[in-house]
Parts: structure tokens; C-alpha cells; sequence
């Protein structure tokens, strides 16, 4: 398990559907060591604090395993960092197996998966597709958010290696799964919240979303 590519960008102006639009999903690959600290890595930039960044946001991996099924898909050639990521990574399990709370020892730093990526419109900017937002969560191929546990360095070509597994098991895909195609499972619902390493910011939405399956099923019965 290994980083192929340490990713960052600034924040910048573009045109969308005839409006300026602030993003910095524009990344690119870069050379040498970057330390990564409690927001981010060094060098990197969120254009929207309200849905980008924080501490269970600080820093995105996305798998270079996925990048074959995007270029076949799109039918185009693609370089690392087209997603947006901090961290193009190769050999990790992946969203399926991959779990909230499982801890990684990545170059000098410690991090610990937090989420998956839901995307906003910013990325249909970066594909120039409007679509691609839909695509990206139909896929399945999210990536994953992480919290930075410990400050470190981290370079291309660095080890990842397990710290820990969390005990909870609650892999990154059925967050995704139940975010965009079951909000009335209950018992999903019930085994999220469950997991203490489920990021606070999701709790009053699936709380919400809990009550409702809920009252279907009681008015149901």
C-alpha cells in the first residue's frame, strides 16, 4: 500500500453557466515531502469552508484503482489528481471494505477515515459535465475523507500501513449507499449512528432520517 501522488491547489475563479464560480478542485501533483497538519496538507486550499475542509475533512484520498474504470467510462485519458484528491493512493482496500474509523500510518503521519466524498456541483466544473456529479455517486468509486490524527510529512511513493482496524466495521461505501440510495433502511440507519467513528456533522441528518423510516414502518404495520 503506497501514496502514488500528494495533490494541492489554490483557489480560483472560473466560469460556470455563465456565472464566476471559487474552487479548488483543480489540484496537481507535486514533488518532494508536504507536511500535513490538523486542516490539511501545507500548500492546500478550500474555496468553501462551509462544505470543504475541517478537521473530518482535512485531507482526500482518492484510489488509483478507480482511474481505469473512470477513463473507460469518460473515454478520455486522465492524471492523477483529476478527482480532486490530496492523496491518489494504490493497494489500500478499497470503499467496500475500507471502514469509518480504521486508522492509517501514511508516510510520517497518522490519519483516520472519517467519510466518503459526496460531491458537489464543483465537480462537473472540473469534468465540465454537469452530469458528473450523478455518475460519481452511481459509481460508487466516492474515495474517502481523513482526519489527521497525527502530524506528519508525506511524499509520493511513501508506505501506508494499518494502525488499527475499526472495531465498528462500517465500511465507507454504506454511507454512500444510504445517503443517496437508502434513506428509509432503518437498520442501516440504526448501525451508522451506531459507529462512534461516524463524524458528528452527519448525526442530525440520519437522526432525521431514522424518524421518518420509522414512521413509515409504524403507519405501515
Amino acid at each position: 500500500m503506497r501514496v502514488v501522488s500528494v495533490n494541492v491547489g489554490e483557489a480560483r475563479l472560473v466560469q460556470w453557466r455563465g456565472r464566476p464560480v471559487s474552487t479548488a478542485i483543480f489540484k496537481e501533483p507535486v514533488e518532494g515531502p508536504r507536511n500535513v497538519r490538523l486542516l490539511g496538507l501545507a500548500g492546500d486550499h478550500q474555496a468553501d469552508l462551509s462544505v470543504h475542509g475541517g478537521v473530518d475533512k482535512a485531507v482526500y484520498a482518492y484510489p488509483a484503482e478507480h482511474y481505469g474504470f473512470w477513463q473507460e467510462e469518460l473515454d478520455r485519458e486522465l492524471s492523477w489528481a483529476s478527482f480532486g484528491e490530496n492523496l491518489t493512493v494504490e493497494g489500500l482496500p478499497l470503499e467496500q471494505e475500507l471502514c469509518i474509523g480504521d486508522r492509517l500510518c501514511v508516510g510520517g503521519a497518522e490519519l483516520a477515515v472519517t467519510q466518503p466524498r459526496l460531491p458537489c456541483f464543483k465537480l462537473g466544473i472540473r469534468f465540465g459535465d454537469a452530469r458528473m456529479v450523478k455518475r460519481f455517486l452511481a459509481a460508487g468509486r466516492t474515495g474517502y475523507y481523513l482526519r489527521v490524527l497525527v502530524e506528519g510529512q508525506v511524499r509520493a511513493g511513501d508506505d501506508i500501513a494499518f494502525v488499527a482496524r475499526d472495531p465498528g466495521a462500517v465500511p465507507v461505501s454504506e454511507v454512500t449507499r444510504v445517503y443517496a440510495h437508502a434513506r428509509d433502511d432503518a437498520e442501516a440507519l440504526r448501525r451508522l449512528l451506531g459507529s462512534e467513528a461516524l463524524p458528528d456533522d452527519w448525526r442530525p441528518l440520519l437522526t432525521d432520517l431514522l424518524a421518518k423510516a420509522e414512521a413509515g414502518s409504524a403507519s405501515r404495520s
